[in-house]
């Protein structure tokens, strides 16, 4: 197969190396970010379209979360854990084919059986695409860990953004086989992959010629443990709040201020593109002024504008979704390069752990909220969430660690 683009040099960047930052890779990366996640957007993005096909309940539709989620969240870590050991590099383009083809199912599928298998598959290629991809950005970073992880990250929130809109102007007027039109994307991003991994594979062989570095932490394994699970819970409270986004706030808008579809896809889109600008500067101010500083800025300085979001009129729903989707947003990469200092030699297991709990937690939220909604009603799901960004107060507990961190 022909490479798509051109041959970068083979240098291999080792952890506490400051080199050249690979900006085209990352970018390539990130590209493929967004392709992936333009998958999982449109997932999400024609719920609407397959309750009324389906006749579907929200208890169903948090279920097609959970499935998409719940493959992504158990499958990362058991990913990144492997690939620590031994990297498999064109396990990147094997991820996005098994996105490919869930989105096949999604578009053809006769049954909500299908429909399930269809997440199911486009969670199993976010599995494998994740904790590698988050590892070749690492490599390719210079040094710059917060930077490029906002790099990679902003391609899959940039995809997720687009999603409501391609629901909206691309499958809403055509139907759902529509859906299908997008394979040439992943098809693209498969050709993308495959050069990277190729870049990667050169990088590993280059690495493997020099002596290892330390991966060694001054803090007590304790310490350890406890700072990474607060960071888990500030990923608990984050994504449960982006879940019930993701999966339910169309239908709040709908209800709420009587919006057509596509109206209310528009104003999923501002949440989403607010929070790509998030993630984009999160790591960049990360490196600037330290990743506790934006997690706590992020987290907890969220927490004002979703108690008011639930009761806003709507000219204030939409500015509001656009300051919860930009301030909440800036810590996932904040968060993931806190975790990976605090575990050295780790980044695969760390990537695949936080993204896939981060996937994991979204799932479970998805299915429970979605009984609540049917339950109490969508507003109500909005009143409970309002609450969630109240658990950033235990960022107190992260330790100060270097420059990176403090």
């Amino acid at each position: 197969m022909t490479s798509p683009l051109a041959p970068l040099p083979t240098s291999a960047p080792q952890p506490g190396d400051i080199v050249r930052t690979q900006y085209l890779v990352i970018m390539a990366i990130s590209m493929c970010h967004l392709i992936n996640d333009v998958m999982q957007s449109l997932l999400s993005a024609i719920y609407p379209l397959l309750q009324e096909e389906f006749a579907l309940s929200f208890t169903q539709i948090g279920l097609m979360t959970f499935a998409f989620m719940g493959t992504a969240s158990v499958l990362q870590p058991l990913v990144g854990q492997f690939t620590d050991r031994r990297p498999v590099p064109q396990s990147l383009a094997i991820g996005m084919s098994a996105t490919l083809a869930g989105l096949a199912l999604l578009a053809q599928a006769q049954s909500y059986t299908w429909l399930l298998a269809g997440a199911a598959l486009i969670g199993i290629g976010s599995a494998v695409f994740h904790p590698e991809a988050s590892r070749v950005a690492r490599a390719a970073s210079g040094g710059r860990f917060g930077t490029a992880q906002s790099l990679f990250q902003v391609g899959g929130n940039a995809g997720q953004a687009a999603g409501p809109l391609l629901a909206a102007f691309v499958v809403v007027p055509l139907g759902r086989p529509a859906v299908g039109w997008f394979a040439a994307l992943a098809l693209a991003g498969i050709l993308i992959l495959g050069w990277v991994g190729r870049w990667y594979a050169d990088v590993r062989r280059e690495a493997a010629k020099r002596p290892a570095p330390k991966t060694t932490t001054t803090l007590p394994r304790r310490k350890i443990i406890l700072a990474v699970a607060v960071l888990a819970f500030l990923v608990f409270s984050k994504n449960i709040y982006t879940a019930s986004i993701a999966s339910y706030y169309t239908f709040f808008l709908i209800e709420r201020f009587a919006l057509t579809t596509p109206q209310a896809q528009v104003m999923l889109f501002l949440f989403l593109g607010a929070a790509a600008l998030g993630v984009a500067l999160g790591g960049v101010l990360g490196d600037r002024f330290g990743t506790r500083a934006v997690i706590w800025f992020s987290i907890l300085g969220v927490l004002p504008f979703t108690l008011l979001l639930p009761y806003a009129s709507l000219f204030w729903t939409g500015v509001l979704t656009v300051l919860v989707g930009f301030i909440l947003s800036s810590a996932f990469p904040a968060i993931v390069v806190f975790a990976q200092e605090l575990v050295p030699g780790r980044v695969g297991m760390i990537a695949g752990l936080f993204f896939g709990f981060a996937f994991g937690i979204g799932g479970i939220a998805a299915a429970a909220l979605g009984v609540l909604a049917d339950a109490r009603g969508i507003a109500y799901v909005y009143e409970v969430c309002s609450y969630l960004p109240a658990l950033g107060i235990l960022t107190v507990f992260l330790p100060r660690l270097n420059r990176r961190t403090d």
